[in-house]
């Protein structure tokens, strides 16, 4: 019994030494923000977020002063303005300042990251899973609204040093230029964002509106798609078929005494490389 003991602790401790090589220290999608104008290299603490890009206030990618231009009407963010059409109603608007705080601050948007072509950024977020409620209740916010143009990211007309309507355009409501829900929230990003029929609180897609109060709900959301990409064929280049398979396979017997492998191992071999299991 006391060789099987150490055959299979010793077996354990090859599972261990795997799992250091295999799991990463620090999730590289999670808890970021990305290349871009005006974004933070890392997110932090900002306690004067304005307004409404205060509930990022306790981890964001933006400053104090990218949420303040992000409430006006001629932002030196972008130097874009709401009101090409007409005047922006303020329950429309808002929507559009809670999509720029979200953009701006959130440092949860990791999964979603890929590379952008533009002078003005290297990373931009593709088809991030927004909640029905949030798509939902911005298109019905805004219908009323005009729009000249359906994608706002590029062909204004920026002669005068803002966005305007593009020659021969006109201004048409809403409803016509994105009929549904799902035309507003991933035609006028270039599919930033993806439409679904996940709800708020699902934890399978990303809360603009949330209150701050209860925690951030996007954490969550960011870990499980974080682990879903890794789990996709295209994700898996940390972790070899064989490796994997390895870990699964362990019999019942070793599972058993892997707390035991761990009480066991002196306690300079504890940690995995410099960082420890603690920062897994």
């Amino acid at each position: 019994t006391g060789l099987a003991m150490g055959m299979g602790v010793g077996q354990v401790m090859l599972v261990l030494l795997a799992a250091c090589v295999v799991m990463p220290a620090k999730d590289p999608l999670l808890n970021i923000c990305m290349d871009a104008k005006h974004h933070k290299t890392k997110p932090g603490p900002e306690g004067k977020l304005h307004d409404q890009c205060a509930p990022w206030k306790d981890n964001a990618c933006c400053t104090a002063n990218t949420s303040s231009e992000a409430h006006k009407d001629q932002s030196n963010l972008y130097n874009f303005n709401w009101n090409h059409c007409g005047l922006m109603p303020p329950k429309c608007k808002r929507h559009f300042i809670q999509d720029t705080c979200l953009y701006e601050c959130s440092p949860n948007l990791g999964p979603w990251i890929d590379q952008a072509d533009s002078s003005w950024r290297r990373e931009r977020i593709l088809h991030v899973p927004l909640c029905k409620e949030d798509c939902e209740e911005w298109w019905e916010d805004c219908k009323d609204y005009l729009a000249c143009k359906e994608n706002w990211h590029k062909g204004w007309n920026w002669a005068t040093g803002t966005n305007r309507c593009p020659w021969g355009s006109i201004c048409r409501p809403f409803n016509q230029v994105f009929p549904r829900p799902k035309d507003l929230c991933e035609k006028i990003w270039s599919n930033s964002y993806k439409y679904t029929t996940e709800h708020r609180g699902s934890g399978r897609c990303i809360q603009m509106w949330f209150d701050p109060a209860q925690g951030n709900p996007n954490v969550v959301v960011a870990k499980y798609y974080a682990w879903k990409k890794r789990s996709s064929p295209a994700g898996l280049e940390n972790v070899t078929p064989e490796t994997d398979k390895a870990v699964h396979d362990l019999p019942w017997s070793v599972l058993v005494l892997l707390p035991l492998a761990l009480v066991m191992l002196p306690e300079g071999g504890r940690g995995c490389g410099s960082h420890g299991w603690g920062s897994l």
